[in-house]
């Protein structure tokens, strides 16, 4: 209760909660903003601008607030237009989630925590014949050991959405940092970017990698072409790469192959190695930050190298070099001289050698084959 709210709160955090909460009336605000220009001043300002263009983009933001503002609106039937007529569609993210017959709320599933469920998408495919699903993002990682693939749902949630389709509906399913290119004139669909495109019917999948040019028909009646691939396997929790020169697909890949990469350097005792996987990272961390990224993947992997740096300074206080190597001619002098005191029965001088050993930390055995020793501690 409020009553409880407030005995149990800071003094401080009770004063601070009604400004906190006011912020929902802006927001509410801000969203009858939009839509109230949506539907007033798109017509007049926005709509020309989409019939006359010959390239449209869309990308990402919530596919729920898409379908709101654009469902009943002459946006579908503008982009439909410009499909038969001529020009570039191009929608990425949240829009192509939009694009099938059904919809994938992602917030509402993966945020929210609301049980599986379909929303009407805008069905701008039907005109390519195309009674599909779009699914985006659909090799997402980025829950380590939680499955996010699949924008999000996971195998266990895409089978319940999987059941509530139609039969004559299909999945089709594209890798993050990969697209599918439709010429509609020469009646192909082509897999480009980093990773694969995935035709999904009934649970089985046959998955294109980049590069690869499928007839239309193929995403429209999947099997008519033949062919395909085995079904996709579960992603590995260690993502490590069997070829290391192999490209990772996502800032996630890049940072687990740099930290294993730095790890196995570190206890190689390889400076040059370890100070490499770091200036990797580092470069990747450049190259991904201009990317659209939604998600914590740059936070994740600032803070690995962070780590590595960290470890990289405790090293330098330390020193990489093995210490048993700097340590081993002066130990092994005085093994010499307590083997040879130990030859004229002089046990308690010898016993002295190896307690003085100890001190230093150095831990000596006798054993059947003879004497070994090592430095407590030492890795």
């Amino acid at each position: 209760s409020v009553w409880q709210y407030l005995r149990h709160s800071r003094l401080l955090v009770a004063l601070t909660a009604p400004v906190v909460y006011s912020g929902l009336l802006a927001f509410a605000l801000m969203d009858l903003f939009v839509t109230v220009y949506a539907r007033l001043c798109f017509p007049v300002y926005g709509i020309p601008r989409v019939r006359r263009a010959d390239y449209v983009f869309a990308g990402p933001g919530s596919p729920t607030y898409a379908l709101r503002q654009w469902a009943g609106s002459a946006v579908p039937g503008l982009l439909a237009t410009k499909l038969r007529e001529g020009g570039a569609v191009t929608f990425a993210s949240a829009a192509a989630l939009t694009l099938g017959r059904f919809t994938v709320p992602v917030y509402e599933i993966y945020k929210s925590g609301h049980e599986p469920f379909w929303l009407d998408g805008l069905d701008l495919l039907s005109e390519v014949g195309l009674p599909v699903v779009v699914i985006p993002h659909y090799d997402n990682t980025e829950g380590g050991h939680h499955d996010t693939r699949y924008c999000y749902l996971g195998e266990r949630r895409l089978r319940l959405l999987e059941a509530q389709l139609p039969p004559d509906v299909h999945v089709l399913g594209i890798d993050e940092h990969t697209g599918v290119m439709i010429d509609l004139d020469a009646e192909t669909a082509t897999v480009v970017g980093n990773s694969s495109f995935t035709i999904r019917v009934g649970g089985e999948s046959a998955v294109y990698p980049s590069g690869t040019t499928l007839p239309l028909s193929e995403l429209q009646r999947p099997g008519s072409a033949g062919g395909g691939a085995a079904v996709r396997p579960a992603p590995s929790t260690a993502m490590v790469a069997d070829d290391g020169d192999a490209p990772a697909t996502s800032l996630n890949d890049e940072a687990a192959l740099t930290a294993e990469a730095f790890d196995l350097a570190m206890d190689a005792r390889d400076a040059r190695g370890a100070s490499g996987a770091v200036l990797r990272l580092e470069a990747a961390i450049a190259a991904w930050s201009a990317d659209t990224l939604q998600s914590d993947e740059l936070d994740r992997a600032r803070a690995a190298l962070r780590g590595m740096i960290v470890r990289l300074g405790d090293a330098a206080s330390s020193g990489l070099a093995d210490p048993r190597t700097a340590a081993a001619p002066f130990v092994e002098a005085l093994l010499d001289l307590r083997a040879a005191v130990r030859a004229e029965k002089q046990y308690a001088l010898s016993d002295l050698i190896r307690d003085r050993l100890a001190g230093a930390e150095v831990e000596v055995r006798d054993t059947p084959t003879g004497v070994e020793w090592d430095l407590r501690g030492a890795s």
